[in-house]
């Protein structure tokens, strides 16, 4: 255990993770306005989209046209989810910084998933990781089912760091660890990065809940008090998983926004902007945002607003 970190990096995964499970489709100028109005907000990392395949994700399609329209300042880091070689091309044609790559900690959901077993899929992502990072691009591996499967139920956390000291030695310097269906609880997810930070430094660790038993918060908590810097999260809690039976939203970034900065640990997000940024993309999509924080905090400023 290395102790609380001062500051937080929220990876804002709304524009991929979050809009990915939407039936219908989302205009290009609407996914640009939440990434600007993200960006504004002051989250430094956003995933922006995937390149992935149209058939299954028709969501993603646009990826490249709503790159297209955005100037993002330097000291905001977008990035893509990619399959394959193919998915990296279309990357660096649209100037991306970052790229992340995904494996799962279970046999049958990498098999759901992308049509391979875990060894094959790590065969396969070598050398699109080794084109990216000769490329001068961050690589992210991300790691599905890694406090449950809901095909397998419960994963074993050697397996997971396995996975992971495996994505680090293709050349990955970021592993999210996935709470894919959102069954962990905290001491699960606190065993789990304990594990995993045996094989690869904690730096390098971050996490990725789903709130489906309402346990996001609490298993985030527990593992930035294991050191855990990094936690990705999803504007007004959008999200799912299309691959994943029983997968709800993403944790919202709000909400854990203001559990860090109320608990002394800085993120660097403007909250009051962040709000906005969900309350633009809800009014979009016409649903309630799923962000406790962001329904109180609206509500509060009706009230003074009649007032």
């Amino acid at each position: 255990m290395t102790g609380i970190p001062q500051r937080v990096r929220i990876v804002e995964a709304g524009p991929r993770d979050g809009l990915q499970n939407e039936s219908a489709m989302v205009p290009v100028e609407t996914k640009v306005a939440l990434i600007e109005k993200l960006a504004a907000a002051g989250l430094r990392d956003i995933e922006a989209g995937s390149f992935v395949s149209a058939r299954r994700v028709p969501q993603m399609a646009d990826t490249k046209r709503v790159l297209a329209h955005l100037r993002p300042p330097p000291h905001v880091h977008l990035s893509a989810l990619i399959p394959n070689m193919r998915g990296l091309e279309e990357a660096l044609a649209c100037g991306m910084r970052g790229v992340a790559i995904f494996a799962a900690a279970s046999e049958s959901f990498s098999k759901e998933n992308i049509g391979c077993s875990i060894t094959e899929s790590l065969t396969r992502y070598a050398p699109v990781v080794e084109a990216a990072v000769g490329a001068g691009l961050a690589v992210r591996g991300y790691i599905s089912c890694a406090l449950g499967c809901p095909y397998e139920g419960e994963v074993a956390p050697r397996a997971v760091a396995t996975l992971a000291r495996d994505l680090a030695a293709l050349g990955c310097s970021e592993i999210s660890l996935g709470d894919t269906i959102g069954v962990g609880a905290p001491l699960q997810a606190r065993r789990l990065v304990e594990k995993v930070g045996r094989d690869i430094p904690m730096a390098q660790i971050a996490v990725h809940f789903h709130d489906s038993y309402g346990q996001a918060l609490a298993n985030i908590f527990a593992c930035v008090e294991m050191g855990v810097g990094i936690v990705d999260a999803s504007v007004a809690g959008l999200g799912g998983c299309p691959f994943a039976p029983g997968a709800s939203g993403n944790v919202a970034t709000e909400d854990v926004v203001y559990m860090l900065e109320h608990s002394g640990i800085e993120t660097g997000v403007d909250l009051a902007a962040l709000i906005d940024a969900g309350s633009f993309i809800c009014e979009s999509l016409g649903r309630e945002t799923q962000s406790r924080v962001a329904r109180a905090s609206l509500l509060q400023r009706e009230k003074r607003r009649r007032a």
